[in-house]
Order: C-alpha cells, then structure tokens, then sequence
C-alpha cells in the first residue's frame, strides 16, 4: 500500500465533490459552468469571469511532472524517506496544477516533464487517495 503513515485529508466544504469522486476512483476537477476553466483547489467563485456557477468534471488523470521535490528528512515520526511530492499539470488545460505523489518509481526516476497516470488506493472504508504513476 502506497500510503504514507501521515494524517489523511480533511475534506472542506468546497472539495467534497473531488474527494467524492477519488472513493469512485474517479478524478474530478471543478470547472465553470460559464467559460468553462478547470480550477483546482476548488474555490467558491471562478478566477476568470467570476461565476458562482461551477460543476464536477471526471478528467483523464494524464499529465505531465511539472515541478518536484524528494523529501529526505521525515515530519512525521516513522514516516518512511525518501519520498516525492510532484506538482502535475494535467493534460486538460495548460495550467491546471494538482500536487500528489508519483508511486512505483524511484525519486531518481521522477523528472520534470515525466508523464503521469493517476491512481487510487482504498486508505479506509470512506476514504481514498490519488496518486501518480509513470505512464507509458
């Protein structure tokens, strides 16, 4: 199991629609009724025409590495290092950013551009993670 022994996420009012999806193993990315820009951390009002007006978009999960990190000094106690936080920009709109882990590949293996494939794992009973893996 790729978790790692940390907290798990607090779901807020606006993200309960992305994290609904994970536990469907789906990724959904909100976007604007109006001019249709993906957005994520979702957010109340969109950045570019400023509508309230917002739904749930099930995208592919493909992207590209677009900027990482390899953690090396636990902050959590027992939590194993190293491990990876990647920033991905999915292939849906030039821009759109989610940070996640790339699992099943080692830190020397990550690098910028890599492309990526989402993934879930089941952590709980009511709750699911995403992570990336090297798509092929």
């Amino acid at each position: 199991m790729p978790y790692l022994p940390m907290p798990l996420p607090l779901p807020y009012e606006e993200s309960k629609g992305f994290w609904a999806g994970c536990k469907r193993h789906e990724l959904l990315i909100e976007r604007c009724m109006d001019c249709h820009v993906y957005r994520h951390p979702p957010i109340p009002v969109c950045p570019e025409c400023q509508s309230w007006n917002k739904e749930w978009v099930k995208v592919s999960g493909n992207g590209k590495v677009e900027g990482f990190t390899i953690v090396t000094r636990a902050l959590f106690p027992g939590l194993p290092v190293p491990y990876n936080v990647v920033r991905v920009e999915l292939e849906e709109q030039k821009g759109l950013l989610i940070i996640g882990n790339v699992i099943d590949c080692s830190p020397e293996e990550i690098s910028v551009g890599m492309p990526v494939k989402v993934t879930f794992e089941d952590i709980t009973p009511d709750r699911t993670l995403y992570y990336f893996k090297k798509a092929e």
